[in-house]
């Protein structure tokens, strides 16, 4: 049984296919910059082009688990959503939100905190925003029929995500104080709380995909869930190294940072082993590329790149510089990305009746991207690692070893168009499915 308030679902995906073309072109303005061709210094300088750019990421990527929860709780609860014309209320606010952020990153009124740019101001109507969406999801969730595993791990996400946004609302004189609290946001979303997030979506796409029982995939999650409290919360001291807090976080974010990788070595395996399990070989296999690599890219990604520089021994040397952006650029795009478009390619066929899942452009947009994204996590990585030498080993003046990387970000423009190349594709393909329409739904039903 399909639900005609998932339709809901299909606008959330094409505000994130928007945000996601635009973050693509302020990748490309920095990427510009960085080899001296920054024309639109005066109008776009670096240090905006890089705010606008990973608060596109973060609105997105959100914009894109709120529309996963709307196709994905319906379904799960066997219950319409209470309040098709609130949520798309809620969608408007969350555009109007985006798109005001990203005019005062340019009228330069934003706050001094990285990665939490917002202007005060928007950051209470980002509260009144989800907290519409999350009494939504939750009171669909309480009326339905049934509570799965599955529908409650995604909620609890979305929940913690939302609680864990007020620490970053509250402002300190003390710098320690206020990087102290400002990565209980940052660290405990993108390596806490949107693990489970992609966790749920990760398991209603392999029930729907494979077919296998929903009790042997939802045991699993449960397993993946325990990893991620485990050393998420405590990871979070492998960001406090530096500023000022007590010893006891070298020892606390070592130990946890490393076992980190275990929550996506769980969700790679979980997902590779629910394939092989599978006895029906669902029609529409771009949904199943994008989830299995989703759960593989993630461990490459989040896990392996993650480990490779955080432990105290090695991050005393990359922290702050380019390592980090290869190891964010490809945890991002397997973990929260990729799953995003996961549930999009899943979705689109079944709200809009038009199965374009074998489609040769369908197949380009998955292996352009990923080939591209590599490329570019091989040169942010190079690019990195001669930084580390020349800035923190030869001690070269920063700006001297900027013009001595320069090379390394042609290298990543090249890799960066063969990406974006793959996104256009997966965007012409969304375009191409049309809006959805209730004949869809209906003929699902019968």
């Amino acid at each position: 049984m399909k639900y005609k308030s998932q339709k809901v679902a299909y606008w959330f995906f094409a505000l994130s296919m928007l945000l996601l073309v635009l973050q693509l072109t302020y990748g490309f303005i920095m990427g510009f910059a960085r080899i001296g061709m920054d024309g639109l210094h005066e109008f776009i300088p670096f240090n905006t082009a890089r705010a606008v750019h990973t608060n596109l990421l973060v609105v997105w990527l959100l914009s894109g688990f709120m529309g996963a929860a709307y196709y994905i709780i319906p379904e799960e609860s066997q219950n319409e959503l209470v309040s098709v014309k609130l949520a798309y209320t809620q969608l408007i606010t969350l555009a109007i939100v985006g798109v005001a952020a990203i005019v005062g990153y340019h009228l330069n009124y934003w706050e001094g905190r990285k990665f939490l740019e917002i202007p005060r101001p928007l950051d209470f109507l980002v509260v009144v925003n989800v907290l519409t969406f999350l009494g939504l999801i939750l009171l669909t969730l309480f009326k339905g029929k049934r509570k799965t595993t599955t529908a409650l791990v995604l909620s609890m996400g979305l929940l913690f995500a939302a609680l864990l946004y007020l620490p970053g609302m509250i402002t300190f004189d003390s710098q320690v104080y206020d990087s102290f609290f400002r990565w209980w946001v940052v660290h405990l979303w993108v390596e806490g709380v949107w693990e489970l997030i992609m966790g749920g979506i990760l398991s209603f796409l392999l029930i729907k995909l494979t077919g296998v029982d929903r009790e042997v995939i939802e045991k699993w999650l449960y397993v993946i869930v325990g990893l991620t409290f485990l050393s998420g919360i405590l990871g979070t001291g492998h960001h406090y190294y530096y500023i000022g807090v007590n010893k006891i976080w070298l020892i606390v974010g070592g130990i946890f940072s490393s076992l980190e990788p275990l929550a996506f070595l769980g969700m790679a395996l979980f997902a590779v082993n629910m394939y092989r399990k599978g006895e029906k070989k669902h029609p529409n296999t771009l949904a199943l590329y994008w989830t299995l690599g989703s759960a593989i890219m993630s461990f490459v990604g989040a896990g392996l790149l993650g480990f490779a520089h955080t432990i105290p021994q090695t991050n005393i040397y990359t922290h702050g510089t380019l390592v980090t952006a290869m190891h964010g650029h490809l945890a991002f795009w397997g973990a929260y990305a990729m799953i995003v478009l996961a549930i999009i390619s899943y979705s689109l066929p079944n709200l809009t009746g038009r199965k374009l899942f074998n489609s040769t452009s369908g197949r380009l947009a998955f292996w352009l991207s990923n080939i591209g994204i590599l490329g570019m996590t091989v040169a942010f990585g190079v690019a990195g690692v001669v930084q580390v030498y020349l800035e923190r080993k030869m001690k070269m003046d920063f700006m001297e070893v900027q013009n001595e990387i320069q090379i390394h970000f042609v290298v990543l423009i090249i890799c960066a168009t063969l990406f974006t190349i793959g996104i256009l594709y997966y965007v012409a393909d969304f375009i191409k499915h049309g809006t959805p329409t209730d004949e869809a739904l209906e003929t699902r039903n019968n």
